[in-house]
């Protein structure tokens, strides 16, 4: 079959550093809206104390440079209790943790319109490096964050470590995978989605967000946003290396696909547009994105493209901003014209990879690639959010992903509450069909709350034994650290015993393997039937929570 994306004459250079380029920040001071301003002096009163409650982090790494966050709150779940001025900032970016090796400094603006966000774009950093950093206000300083930068653009590295994560429903659990991840030997975080839920306040859950209801408002979303950015071991998580950060539905509605939310007999359009607006630049507030990413009116650029030497291209998805509404029927997700992307970010992801030249092409993105059905036998039900629903640009794709024109495509994914490990290929259904890539769908952080490992696998392992392309799959919560070098991609399943108590134990119960130059995956290790079992037992007094799990409530059709 002739290819849609037919190879063209020249493989140019891949821009990957273009897609996140945005304004350096130093001691020039810059307002919402790009414009030069002045430092503002201390008139209007002294400021609040305890401003840092949020923590720091760091974001998007380049070769000379990275984006530093914080967010003034000293009441972070009242809309901030910050005075409604622009306030001065000082950071530090320093070699050592004690900050005697000062490499860059400058001065912010936290402006009131960003809920006193700052994003600094700092520049003029050694590749691969480790830095420290920190923020002052006043004579107050924010906790020490670490952060690296990505190695030299023709660098030929030997090794990236890195791990991805996504589904940290606050209600559902604590943080004890990020506990663990923060301890981690790793270059950076790729957080895929549903950092936030929108869900109501639940008071039978583990923990309870805060607000009556729903978010709708800018200041709902900032509280909402504020209240997960207080946990301690996700703070220590964003402190520990830098995160590329892309969203999925609930940090604005579940299921929403472009300007149609999940329920639109609820929502008007000017009301979800409304919605839209205050979700995205909450987003943007509490996140280490670049400028590029500043919202601009129902709009906020995500997809993005970041390389790590000719070793590893990272291709940052948008699942949701673009797409179109989610099919009805299964005959519905043939439809050509459907898609996932929307056209333009797909004509750039197709452009990205061709023109890549790094050993692997690691896409960043938010919903299963790979078939799953969800009905053991001849009968066929299917979650038709994900890319079961996008079938015939989701052939597309992976007809290109075995073109020989993209080396060693990897999809990581999150949304699943679920490990699924799977073989890609452009159809599903026809055994002869070539395996042109593997995915990865890694578990969520709490979302789900402790589960049901032995009813997960009497529903899905006889459906497995019809799917070939599934190589593994689990439904415990943790996170995944993959090592990739020229040859290999390693990939370890770190899964923690709960999120229903303050801490627990960390344990890799799996390990992927993908080989550079062959399609597919494979399990390399595995827990055990008995080391699984032992895992499951928890302590008979144990209290269970309940859970809002929108994977265990999709529309079957």
């Amino acid at each position: 079959m002739t290819s849609p994306y037919p190879l063209s004459r020249r493989r140019f250079v891949s821009a990957a550093g273009a897609a996140t380029a945005g304004i350096v920040v130093g001691p020039m001071l810059l307002t919402p809206d790009g414009a030069a301003a002045h430092i503002p002096s201390s008139a209007g009163g002294p400021l609040p104390g305890n401003v840092f409650t949020l923590g720091v982090a760091s974001g998007d790494p380049l070769p000379d440079g990275v984006v530093l966050w914080t967010r003034l709150a000293p009441q972070p779940l009242l809309g901030g209790g910050m005075p409604a001025r622009p306030v001065p900032v000082r950071w530090e970016i320093a070699q050592d943790q004690r900050f005697r090796r000062i490499h860059r400094r400058g001065t912010a603006l936290a402006h009131p319109d960003l809920a006193h966000s700052v994003h600094v774009e700092v520049s003029g950093l050694r590749p691969d490096t480790e830095y420290h950093y920190r923020f002052r206000v006043g004579q107050e300083i924010s906790p020490v964050g670490r952060t690296r930068t990505a190695p030299a653009e023709h660098a030929r590295p030997r090794r990236l470590r890195f791990a991805f994560a996504s589904c940290q429903d606050y209600q559902a659990g604590a943080y004890t995978a990020h506990q663990h991840l923060a301890e981690e030997d790793l270059a950076f975080v790729a957080f895929l989605g549903d950092y936030i839920y929108e869900n109501r306040p639940n008071p039978a859950a583990y923990r309870v967000h805060q607000g009556n209801d729903e978010p709708y408002s800018l200041t709902d979303y900032r509280n909402q946003h504020a209240q997960y950015k207080t946990d301690p071991d996700l703070q220590r998580a964003h402190g520990a290396f830098p995160w590329i950060v892309t969203f999925d539905d609930h940090e604005l509605d579940n299921n929403w696909a472009d300007e149609i939310p999940q329920d639109p007999d609820l929502q008007t359009p000017a009301a979800f547009q409304a919605r839209r607006r205050a979700a995205f630049q909450a987003y943007y507030e509490h996140m280490p994105l670049r400028r590029s990413a500043l919202p601009r009116g129902l709009d906020l650029r995500l997809y993005r493209r970041l390389r790590f030497g000719n070793l590893a291209s990272v291709h940052v998805l948008d699942t949701r901003q673009y797409r179109s509404d989610q099919p009805a029927s299964l005959a519905d997700a043939a439809n050509p014209e459907l898609s996932m992307t929307g056209p333009e970010q797909e004509r750039w992801l197709v452009h990205g990879l061709r023109s890549s030249d790094s050993r692997w092409n690691l896409l960043a993105n938010q919903v299963m690639w790979a078939s799953n059905d969800r009905q053991a036998g001849p009968g066929q039900t299917f979650d038709l959010d994900n890319w079961d629903g996008y079938r015939a640009q989701r052939r597309r794709l992976l007809e290109f992903f075995g073109s020989g024109q993209v080396d060693n495509p990897v999809v990581l994914t999150g949304d699943r509450h679920c490990t699924w490990v799977c073989d890609l290929k452009p159809d599903f259904d026809d055994p002869a069909s070539p395996v042109v890539g593997a995915e990865i769908t890694g578990t969520s952080i709490t979302s789900g709350g402790n589960p049901d490992t032995a009813a997960f696998h009497r529903t899905y392992d006889p459906i497995m034994a019809e799917s070939p392309h599934w190589k593994y799959i689990d439904n415990q919560r943790g996170y995944v650290v993959c090592d990739v070098t020229p040859e290999r991609m390693l990939s370890s399943l770190r899964l923690v015993d709960t999120v229903w108590a303050p801490t627990a134990t960390v344990r890799t119960a799996a390990e992927f393997v993908v080989l550079a130059g062959e399609p597919g995956i494979s399990v390399a290790s595995q827990e055990t039937p008995a080391t699984t079992a032992a895992a499951r037992i928890r302590p008979t007094a144990e209290r269970t929570y309940p859970v809002d799990d929108h994977q265990d409530s999709f529309p079957l059709r």
